[in-house]
């Protein structure tokens, strides 16, 4: 069984197991363990936009301790210029490759729509990589794709 929850104080190690993978994948091992830290702290604040969201499964144990994470998801919720409802933008979303084709994505991507319904926020959306054709077949199953180009400036 799959439980989809807003990651606790007591869900740190087994976010930041997930993390790590999630940073080596996407080429960011060297993030340093303060950027870490801040970013838990971050996800913990009830004031600060951004929230972490888990999927465990659950092994019939009790406590976080008990559960595998299989899943990530990290999104910031910020205002919207067309209303005055909020939006959430899907920042950072990750399921290991040893959980993949297990319907976990999806599990996922439908509970943050259900959290989205409940606090009234406008729009749950994200960007992927245009060669990232795995995510992409699971991203068209559950919504409409929308044509934009993404333009950047980095500045550090």
């Amino acid at each position: 069984m799959i439980d989809i929850l807003q990651a606790k104080p007591s869900h740190r190690s087994v976010w930041e197991t997930l993390w790590r993978q999630n940073i080596v994948h996407f080429g960011a091992a060297d993030m340093t363990d303060d950027v870490i830290e801040t970013l838990w702290q971050r996800i913990l604040n009830p004031d600060h936009p951004m929230q972490a969201w888990l999927a465990l499964e659950k092994t019939g144990q009790t406590g976080p301790a008990d559960d595998d994470v299989v899943g990530l998801a990290h999104i910031i919720v910020h205002p919207h210029t067309f209303s005055l409802r909020d939006v959430a933008y899907l920042e950072d979303f990750w399921v290991p490759d040893t959980q993949r084709g297990k319907g976990i994505g999806s599990q996922m991507i439908k509970a943050l729509t259900i959290v989205a319904k409940q606090q009234d926020w406008g729009r749950l959306y994200w960007l992927t990589a245009g060669d990232n054709i795995a995510a992409q077949r699971l991203y068209d199953r559950l919504t409409d794709r929308v044509d934009a180009v993404l333009y950047k400036i980095d500045t550090a």
